[in-house]
């Protein structure tokens, strides 16, 4: 049986939750966010909390218990509070310039790489080889943050790269005479 599933989601205050038959939407003040409900699993909101439940007790629909009110609890948080990611480019050279909705980055290619962010991505840079993202979508963002390292992903050797700051890249040693 899932562990995460038998929690309710507790809703902040300024935060609603409306819920269809196949579909939850939820609004705070960072927006709003929704999800499909995949058949299977109810889902209803009782004393301000939103609680999720399996229809019967076959395997498939216990396994969708859990990731629906993951999903849905991570909604009620980017509404509420939103979700942050830092980017560290390290390498002689590297550096990224945040120019409104786009990413000018340059990463020791023979050309710049303009990376135009989507919508409900807000991009910082304090610093020329920081990059911090925020969103309310926790999804979009880490799949943004994804294709962002994905250009130049960090080298075992000497570690250069674009990497996450809670990220430790392991070392290798160099070739010996």
């Amino acid at each position: 049986m899932s562990r995460i599933g038998k929690h309710p989601v507790k809703l902040p205050a300024g935060v609603t939750a409306t819920i269809t038959d196949n579909e939850i939407v939820v609004k705070g003040k960072l927006g709003e966010l929704k999800t499909h409900i995949p058949a299977g699993v109810s889902v209803k909101e009782e004393n301000g909390e939103i609680v999720v439940r399996p229809l019967s007790d076959s395997k498939e629909h216990r396994m969708m218990w859990g990731t629906v009110r993951a999903n849905v609890n991570n909604l009620v948080t980017g509404v509420s509070d939103g979700f942050k990611k830092k980017l560290e480019l390290i390498g002689v050279g590297y550096k990224a310039q945040a120019q409104g909705q786009n990413l000018k980055l340059s990463l020791g290619y023979s050309h710049d790489i303009d990376y135009k962010l989507p919508q409900g991505i807000q991009c910082a840079t304090p610093q020329p080889t920081v990059i911090e993202l925020s969103s309310a979508d926790k999804q979009l963002l880490g799949q943004v943050a994804a294709e962002i390292r994905s250009y130049r992903s960090p080298e075992p050797y000497k570690g250069k790269g674009v990497k996450y700051d809670n990220e430790t890249i392991l070392r290798k040693v160099g070739k010996k005479k």
